[in-house]
């Protein structure tokens, strides 16, 4: 039989697939994780901002070392770190307008130039954007960039809705509903990409988590709130995350 010439492409550990299947829990679950985030450390900094920054900022590299020390997806260690990256995704995003005074029609494009740079070194590299395929540490590795990045965007594009185009948190909302639902409709009836479909939704879902957290924990005088208070709206934003982690694990388990 002929032999194969030996592949010149270096070898990397290859793992179980690490993400959660793409499914309206999924979907759920992402869009609490911002909300959540975003009351968390809204609340947080107005106790103490470099205090919260640094425990999140730890908290952050102990949730992703947890996951990437996984041999295969649990939900437990996924989530925690897309919370944890929600939380310190939260405070870091704010620092180029709040510190550097950049407008947020800036930072928008920053983030979302930063953003194309990950995927483009991504596709470089792997030659595929898709969630599914990460099975290796470099995939891995590329994939929590990815997500680090899509934060900082969503981030943006929230205040830009809100602040710069006067939407306020509930036109925010409306908005933000409509435009996650575009990409869905792109892939099922006009052959979108699924990969483009899925971190387009991805993006979205963070001002859209945000908004909603926003609108229910900040005072009326601020674009339209209803008072309700961070601290509690970062409560009960757990405590369902964790019912629905929870309940996904039994079912992975069964």
């Amino acid at each position: 039989m002929p032999q194969h010439a030996p592949s010149t492409r270096p070898r990397v550990p290859v793992t179980a697939v690490k993400v959660p299947a793409v499914t309206a829990v999924f979907w759920l679950i992402k869009v609490l994780t911002t909300g959540t985030g975003e009351a968390a450390a809204d609340g947080a900094a107005a106790w103490n901002l470099p205090v919260a920054v640094a425990v999140s900022g730890v908290g952050l590299v102990a949730a992703l070392w947890w996951q990437l020390c996984a041999d295969a997806y649990h939900p437990g260690r996924y989530w925690t770190a897309v919370t944890m990256v929600a939380v310190f995704g939260t405070m870091v995003a704010d620092g180029p307008h709040v510190v550097l005074g950049l407008p947020y029609p800036v930072t928008a494009g920053l983030a979302a130039l930063g953003l194309a740079v990950v995927f483009a070194v991504w596709h470089r590299l792997e030659g595929t954007l898709d969630v599914h395929s990460i099975t290796t540490r470099r995939r891995e590795l590329l994939y929590w960039a990815a997500v680090l990045t899509t934060f900082a965007l969503g981030t943006a594009l929230g205040d830009l809705a809100a602040v710069v185009w006067h939407l306020g948190f509930a036109g925010s909302i409306v908005l933000f509903a409509l435009a996650i639902v575009l990409p869905w409709v792109g892939w099922a009836r006009f052959r979108l990409s699924p990969v483009v479909a899925f971190w387009a939704a991805y993006v979205l879902t963070r001002p859209l988590g945000a908004s909603v957290a926003d609108w229910l924990g900040k005072p009326a005088h601020l674009a339209g709130g209803l008072g309700l208070g961070d601290g509690p709206v970062a409560v009960t934003g757990l405590v369902l995350i964790a019912v629905l982690v929870a309940t996904t694990a039994r079912r992975a388990t069964r």
